[in-house]
């Protein structure tokens, strides 16, 4: 059984746990479970709690969750793509699938609310690459 570690980011609380019960739904389909569950600020804060995840020998992969709404300044861009690129970078130096279910940049709260499901689905993506590569130390 695939187990996962979660990170939520926090900052939209409404949209975050509407993702988050999506993510949980959908990994119970798929008899995987949540070994851990990590709640953080924002996005820009996830780097940090999907690296501390992926050390543990207990998870097979991390799913980050989160909602980068845009605003009057390019900020969104900024916190999204710095995101993005570190939680990359986990990934390959951890040899642990992360995944970014993270709706946008460029995205109003409206439109992040219609991302919902896409936002999950990267739990669904995280079991995928499990399944799909070998077993880490056994390359």
């Amino acid at each position: 059984m695939t187990a996962l570690g979660l990170v939520v980011a926090q900052f939209y609380e409404e949209l975050a746990a509407e993702i988050e019960a999506h993510a949980r739904s959908n990994i119970e389909a798929r008899d995987a479970h949540v070994a851990e569950t990590v709640h953080v600020p924002g996005v820009y804060d996830t780097p940090l709690a999907a690296d501390r995840l992926a050390r543990q020998d207990r998870i097979d992969a991390v799913a980050v969750l989160g909602v980068v709404v845009t605003g009057d300044t390019d900020h969104d861009q900024v916190v999204t793509h710095a995101a993005a690129r570190r939680l990359s970078d986990i990934g390959l130096q951890r040899d642990t699938p992360v995944t970014f279910g993270v709706a946008g940049p460029d995205m109003s709260a409206a439109e992040a609310h219609e991302r919902i499901e896409k936002c999950a689905g990267a739990a669904d993506a995280a079991i995928d690459l499990t399944e799909a590569l070998p077993a880490r130390g056994q390359q």
